[in-house]
């Protein structure tokens, strides 16, 4: 047993509880491996800044990121994440709907885009800086809109992350982020203007301001237990795409700058004049150019040899498709969705790519979005919806608020296969038909009334059309088909 012992202890064995850890070693193998044992609140007050900045540029330089970046707000929020009201008053009901449908017309603050391209820009900044602020900003009866409230967004530099100091009363500040003394966030203290902003000369960048943490909606993804501000989703790949840009970037111009030498013309006597058509230097050197049909005579004793730019070999394509396989691990995203590369792929390995990282995209929907930014805005709007007379509901506003968010509906590979299956759980009584729908990123009952109305206007017209086998909508008889006779 002691000669066992020591052949282990030798080999690197387990011979305690405490050697068994094999990540824990300190041993030749991982003698250089020693990680500060740090916080991420941290890494990212000192990193924070130099990250985000990176960040950005990559998702603008390069090619791969941007896409990436695309790929990720379309799947997150795709046409917008859309609320169904629990009201149980269907007229009610529709009159909420309606009303929230026309102010999401007037949501965003600087009149860009609507309340679902705000979704949009959220999510595009969770993935170049991992968070976003959405401040809301209550307005005038007078200002004519649907509901007084705006949206304003903000970016992350905003918020400074170098901001950390103690107050009086227990009070302290992280980040850029007020807490009680019970933990509580109650304020944030933003930049008046954007530090990278040159073209903003109103106020300096270092000055700040304090907001209510009610007015105020962090958008992020919490990672790690007492997280206080969000990381980049581009993070992980940060430098794999960097590097192989760069690789990119000077394997073209490698190969640009020798094929611009087409030939190189060698002279037993360098002293005797250049061919004609030839720039000289300053140096005796000279570059000739080349014109299509050109025959060049040469004088006695110069000899041309033709450049023979070395190719980039076999092994470029597929240290490239490794490489991009390993960014699309990083950012969690298909490699397809990534490059645009369907070569390789078929049915059976999109589909099982695509349930993955869908899983993925539903939790970041209902975990991140749903929780972080509609809820709270809807709550908000119905609040002030009520105090603008908007609503004139004769119960609070808080039995307004019941609410589901549909996330946007999924597009197959091959849709016909999901949608007889969905029948057939229907048929099955394994799936309601308002899941089934809601899946689809619509409400039951908005189209419950516009089959409804369909089936009327084709009975008003004498029209008749195929709804399910042997059965037709309408009081018309549905044309039949003239049959092939060459079929049996």
């Amino acid at each position: 047993m002691p000669l066992l012992d020591g052949l282990r202890r030798r080999l690197g064995g387990p011979t305690t509880a405490r050697s068994r850890l094999e990540g824990a070693m300190a041993r030749r193998r991982l003698r250089g491996w020693q990680p500060p044992l740090e916080n991420i609140n941290s890494l990212v007050a000192s990193g924070g800044p130099r990250l985000l900045a990176r960040a950005r540029e990559l998702v603008v330089t390069n090619g791969y990121a941007a896409n990436a970046c695309e790929a990720f707000a379309s799947n997150l929020v795709g046409d917008g994440i859309k609320p169904s009201s629990l009201i149980s008053d269907p007229a009610f009901r529709d009159h909420v709907q309606r009303l929230w449908l026309a102010w999401t017309d007037e949501a965003d603050a600087d009149g860009l885009t609507d309340f679902y391209g705000l979704q949009a820009m959220v999510a595009r900044e969770m993935f170049v800086a991992g968070e976003c602020f959405v401040r809301m900003r209550p307005r005038r009866l007078e200002d004519g809109l649907t509901v007084p409230l705006q949206l304003q967004l903000l970016q992350s530099e905003m918020l400074p992350f170098e901001m950390t100091e103690a107050l009086e009363g227990g009070r302290r500040i992280r980040c850029g982020i007020e807490f009680d003394a019970i933990g509580r966030r109650i304020a944030y203290h933003f930049r008046r203007s954007h530090p990278g902003d040159s073209t903003d000369h109103r106020v300096a960048a270092y000055e700040t301001v304090r907001v209510p943490a009610s007015e105020v909606l962090h958008i992020y993804r919490p990672i790690d237990a007492g997280q206080l501000r969000g990381l980049p989703h581009v993070a992980p790949a940060m430098v794999r795409l960097f590097l192989l840009d760069q690789y990119d970037d000077a394997e073209l111009d490698r190969k640009k700058t020798a094929a611009m030498f087409a030939g190189f013309i060698t002279k037993t006597a360098p002293e005797e004049a250049l061919l004609s058509g030839v720039e000289a230097a300053e140096d005796g050197t000279g570059t000739v150019s080349l014109e299509p049909g050109t025959l060049q005579v040469l004088l006695p004793g110069e000899d041309v040899k033709f450049s023979s730019p070395a190719d980039v070999g076999g092994g470029f394509e597929a240290f490239q498709y490794r490489t991009l396989l390993a960014v699309s691990a990083s950012l969690g995203l298909p490699y397809h969705l990534v490059t645009g590369d369907v070569r390789q792929a078929n049915y059976s390995s999109l589909r099982a790519e695509l349930v993955e990282f869908r899983r993925r995209v539903e939790q970041l929907q209902h975990g991140v979005i749903a929780s972080q930014l509609c809820r709270p805005v809807w709550q908000r709007w119905i609040d002030a919806a009520v105090l603008a007379g908007a609503l004139e509901a004769s119960s609070p506003s808080g039995a307004l608020r019941p609410v589901q968010w549909i996330p946007p509906r999924w597009d197959w590979v091959d849709p016909l296969k999901d949608i007889q299956a969905q029948v057939l759980a229907i048929e099955s009584g394994l799936l309601s038909r308002r899941k089934a729908v809601e899946a689809t990123g619509y409400d039951i009952e908005e189209i419950d009334r516009e089959n409804a109305a369909d089936a009327t206007r084709a009975a008003d017209l004498g029209l008749a059309y195929r709804t399910s086998p042997g059965e037709t909508q309408g009081t018309r008889a549905t044309p039949q088909q003239t049959p092939d006779p060459n079929e049996e």
